[in-house]
């Protein structure tokens, strides 16, 4: 085999910090609303297990650190012990077949409803400024004015985050994703278009990035840095200065030597054009000292890429891995990919759209 091609960079062999990944093809965290009453489902058990690979790395769907955390139906939780104990048979399956998995930990703040709310209460924010409605896809999702987060609740918040973080460890989890990005709560203090506080937790730079330092602090205070990453998009959801924002973040987050920070390319210009900026993390990977994950739109391509290039360490892939459970394998072998049905992308059935995407040595 002395002609053999060279391996791909998206299929090298990385390590990251105590986890030794066989590829740099990671599992995206996608919300799929099948989580009835929010515990996670027995279907899920296949659907994780499925995209599975010795040495890949998994981050399932965002999970909610409370009552309050919920903005979509069915929605997975981690704050009750049903959910720990329902979380468990899907994580032994993901480790069963060598896989590592971690839990992303959400709380939506104002991207909610009373409907979502315990006791029918407005969703709590940095600010009491509402969202406009929004075309989900679905339907028109519709958004109830928050309410600002009085100072002294903040700590409450805080310490969800924590309790979530030590669930996912008692699920068999082995670490954490903070949400931190996408326009949720702690993107809600982040952006100084959306956080419009006085407080210690509003105005300067600093202030706004208080609430998500406060956070990454409890939980590697509560689980250990060597198992905390946390998802950032600065580029997002409004900001007069993403650059400065991302970058004073990943320096903050070196003081705490967390273990990953997985950030979000710009999103699409328009639907189909490829990403014009691809460049724009550059500053943040470099400045970041643990493992650098990039996510928004890649394709194989992109990703060779990107690694190639020190752009990141890994690449998450979302939809296409959704679609095509063996992502990594088609990858190496070049093959045609499953296109994805977004119809099927959010629905209820525990199957259609689900777990029902063939593996290429089914499609032959």
């Amino acid at each position: 085999m002395a002609n053999q091609a060279p391996t791909l960079p998206l299929l090298t062999p990385y390590k990251m910090g105590k986890f030794d990944l066989s590829h740099r093809v990671v599992l995206a965290p996608m919300t799929r609303q099948r989580s009835y009453g929010n515990v996670p489902q027995p279907h899920a058990i296949l659907y994780y297990s499925q995209r599975t690979s010795k040495g890949g790395l998994l981050i399932a769907e965002a999970t909610g650190v409370s009552d309050t955390a919920q903005g979509y139906p069915d929605t997975p939780g981690i704050w009750t012990k049903e959910q720990v104990e329902a979380w468990k048979p899907i994580v032994n399956a993901v480790h069963a077949k060598g896989g590592i998995f971690f839990c992303q930990i959400w709380h939506v703040g104002r991207v909610s409803n009373t409907g979502f709310q315990p006791n029918g209460q407005a969703p709590i924010s940095s600010t009491d400024k509402p969202l406009t409605p929004q075309a989900n896809g679905v339907d028109v999702a519709q958004f109830t004015p928050p309410r600002r987060l009085r100072t002294d609740e903040i700590p409450q918040i805080v310490n969800d985050f924590r309790l979530a973080a030590r669930n996912a460890m008692e699920a068999g989890f082995d670490g954490v994703e903070i949400h931190g990005a996408q326009g949720y709560l702690i993107d809600q203090f982040l952006k100084d278009q959306v956080n419009d506080r006085t407080d210690q937790y509003g105005g300067s730079l600093e202030k706004r990035c208080r609430f998500a330092l406060d956070i990454v602090e409890a939980v590697v205070n509560e689980i250990g840095a060597d198992k905390v990453g946390i998802r950032l998009s600065p580029f997002e959801s409004g900001d007069s200065n993403p650059k400065e924002l991302g970058l004073y973040l990943v320096n903050s987050l070196n003081k705490y030597g967390i273990l990953y920070c997985h950030m979000f390319e710009p999103g699409m210009k328009t639907v189909g054009e490829k990403i014009e900026c691809p460049h724009s993390l550059v500053p943040m990977r470099k400045a970041f000292n643990g493992t650098f994950i990039a996510a928004g739109g890649f394709d194989r391509e992109d990703g060779n890429n990107a690694v190639a290039e020190s752009r990141a360490d890994l690449i998450a892939f979302g939809r296409w891995f959704l679609a095509n459970p063996d992502l990594p394998k088609r990858f190496e072998l070049n093959a045609p990919l499953n296109k994805y049905n977004i119809d099927t992308f959010c629905i209820s059935d525990p199957v259609l759209g689900y777990t029902d995407y063939p593996f290429l040595d089914s499609t032959t």
